[in-house]
C-alpha cells in the first residue's frame, strides 16, 4: 500500500472513531469473503459498519483520536463494527449470534459510550431484550429501588450505567415527544364584556328626561282646570 493511501486509510479511521464513542472489535479469522459480506450486510441493518482493519494503521488512528483503550484490542485479524446512529444492543447481538453459528467469530471487546468493554461485557449487552421490552423494564427500573436495577440487569455498576445512558437518550427522546402531546391546551376563559360607559349615562339621561316630563305635566294640570272655571 502507497503511503498516501495508507494516510487515507488512517484519516477515516480517525473520523470514524471520533464520530462513534460505540464500538465492538471481533476477530474474524477463518470467516469467508461471503461470511464477512453477510455480517456487513446485516449491521447496515441495524446502523453500523462493519470493516476489517490493519492494526498497525489502525493504532496510529487510535492515538490520533484520543482513544488508547483500543489498542489493547488490535491483536490477530481484526474487524470493528462501528456503531454510528445504531442500535447497539441489535449490533452486539448480530455478532454474538455470528460467533456462536460460525465457531469461528470471537469478540475481542469493544467501547461502550467510549468506555471500554470486555467481550463477556459485550455478549451481556447481546443477551438484554428488544427496545421495546428494555423501555419499559429500564423505566420501571429508573422509578424502582435500586435493588430493582441491580436484578435487572446483573452487571456491574458501571457496565449498568453506560447501558441505562445510552437507552433512556435513545428512547427517552420519543417518550418526551408523546407525552407533549398527549398534554391538554389550557382552556381560554371567556371574557364578558363589561356596559360601556356611554350605556350608562344614555340609561341615566333617560331616566332623568321622564322625570322632568312627568313634572311639567303635574305643572299644567292645574292652570288648564282654572282657565276651565
Amino acid at each position: 500500500m502507497l503511503k498516501r493511501d495508507k494516510e487515507r486509510v488512517v484519516a477515516e479511521l480517525v473520523e470514524r472513531l471520533r464520530v462513534s464513542d460505540t464500538l465492538i472489535v471481533a476477530d474474524y479469522r477463518g470467516l469467508t469473503m461471503t461470511e464477512i459480506d453477510g455480517v456487513r450486510t446485516e449491521l447496515l441493518k441495524h446502523g453500523a459498519r462493519f470493516s476489517v482493519v490493519k492494526n498497525t494503521l489502525t493504532k496510529r488512528a487510535a492515538e490520533q483520536a484520543g482513544v488508547p483503550s483500543l489498542v489493547e484490542l488490535l491483536e490477530g485479524p481484526t474487524a470493528i463494527a462501528f456503531v454510528l446512529e445504531g442500535d447497539m444492543i441489535a449490533v452486539a447481538k448480530t455478532l454474538n449470534d455470528t460467533a456462536r453459528q460460525t465457531k469461528v467469530l470471537s469478540l475481542k471487546g469493544g467501547l461502550l459510550q467510549g468506555q471500554p468493554v470486555t467481550a463477556e461485557e459485550v455478549q451481556k449487552l447481546a443477551a438484554l431484550p428488544p427496545a421495546d421490552v428494555l423501555q419499559s423494564q429500564v423505566l420501571g427500573a429508573v422509578i424502582g429501588p435500586l435493588s430493582a436495577i441491580v436484578g435487572l440487569f446483573t452487571a456491574p455498576l458501571r457496565d449498568l450505567v453506560g447501558v441505562l445512558d445510552a437507552r433512556i437518550e435513545q428512547l427517552g427522546g420519543a417518550a418526551g415527544a408523546a407525552e407533549v402531546d398527549e398534554q391538554p391546551e389550557p382552556a381560554v376563559e371567556e371574557e364578558r364584556p363589561e356596559p360601556a360607559a356611554e350605556d350608562q349615562s344614555g340609561a341615566e339621561a333617560e331616566a332623568e328626561s321622564k322625570q322632568d316630563e312627568g313634572a311639567d305635566e303635574e305643572a299644567s294640570a292645574p292652570e288648564g282646570k282654572e282657565n276651565g272655571n
